[in-house]
């Protein structure tokens, strides 16, 4: 088979097999200088929320990051969680006396100041999250226009400094203050959402919150795009909720699901991404996957639009 007709192996090509359809999928990951992804029209912003903890959030902002980099487009990712976790995974330094995503919070220091180039990729930058960054929330509640702090930081003059064409923002597992910037200085929303029991639980308060802050700080906000994640396909459990989610969210939700992992939960112990801890797994293939389709959506059209359920 031809490097070309390799790329474009699919269950409609004449002699395809899932063997064949693996492979191609391994050589996007082993190869990415051959498979490029296309740049967006505009500059996207995404970010990524769900007050629910261990949905796989910032394990997908890293990895879809590093593999949109890895692939040709800078991006850039703000780590708005205290614990600092999409930081250790890109291998950026967040020691306290770091330039970080803090001191551009209170204005101190301009956005490109803290941005720091990722270990995974030359095309991927972070703008760290330390320990500082627990109290912002109480100092940022005495201040003027407070929810738009990051939005200010975000300008288009400051992300041109970067030279990025993405940008995501990793936010804490909670709907208060520093998610609301989050939320008001991005024009899209990213929401992770594992295939298990509770699935959905929290999910409408999220809603909520996203329909709030658009009705009165963002007008421009969408959740553009819906990620599954840790899906395990041997339980009836995982379709049942993914066919809920599907026909609930329509083409909101990515075709690419996320199967459950131990390669992507050790990676971020060894400073990494799983695309450089170990970029044949299916985990990693399948956030090269999921990339893609955010940079074909990107390129092709504007993304499809949800408004709270409806």
């Amino acid at each position: 088979m031809s490097q070309h007709e390799a790329s474009h192996v699919s269950r409609g090509t004449p002699g395809w097999t899932p063997i064949a359809e693996e492979a191609e999928r391994a050589a996007r990951v082993l190869h990415p200088d051959r498979h490029a992804m296309p740049r967006p029209r505009h500059r996207r912003i995404l970010t990524v929320a769900n007050q629910k903890g261990g949905v796989g959030k910032t394990t997908s902002t890293v990895n879809i990051a590093a593999a949109l980099a890895m692939h040709g487009i800078r991006v850039l990712v703000i780590d708005l969680d205290p614990q600092g976790n999409a930081s250790t995974a890109l291998g950026v330094e967040h020691r306290v006396g770091t330039p970080s995503v803090y001191e551009v919070l209170l204005g101190e220091i301009r956005l490109s100041e803290a941005a720091a180039q990722s270990t995974s990729s030359p095309n991927l930058f972070c703008v760290p999250a330390t320990i500082d960054l627990a109290g912002a929330e109480i100092e940022l509640v005495t201040m003027v226009a407070r929810e738009n702090r990051l939005k200010q930081a975000l300008s288009d003059q400051a992300l041109d400094e970067v030279g990025v064409d993405y940008v995501f923002i990793d936010c804490p597992p909670s709907l208060g203050l520093l998610t609301v910037n989050a939320l008001v200085a991005a024009a899209e929303v990213l929401i992770p959402i594992q295939c298990e029991y509770y699935a959905l639980e929290g999910l409408g308060q999220l809603l909520s919150n996203i329909e709030l802050v658009r009705s009165h700080l963002n007008t421009s906000l969408d959740v553009s795009t819906i990620l599954l994640t840790m899906y395990d396909g041997r339980t009836k459990l995982a379709d049942q909720v993914t066919n809920e989610v599907r026909s609930h969210f329509g083409p909101t939700v990515l075709r690419t699901v996320i199967p459950r992992s131990v390669k992507v939960s050790e990676a971020p112990g060894f400073g990494q991404t799983v695309l450089g801890y170990d970029p044949g797994s299916r985990g990693s293939m399948s956030y090269v996957d999921a990339a893609r389709e955010i940079a074909e959506r990107g390129a092709a059209h504007e993304p499809p639009r949800h408004r709270n359920g409806r």
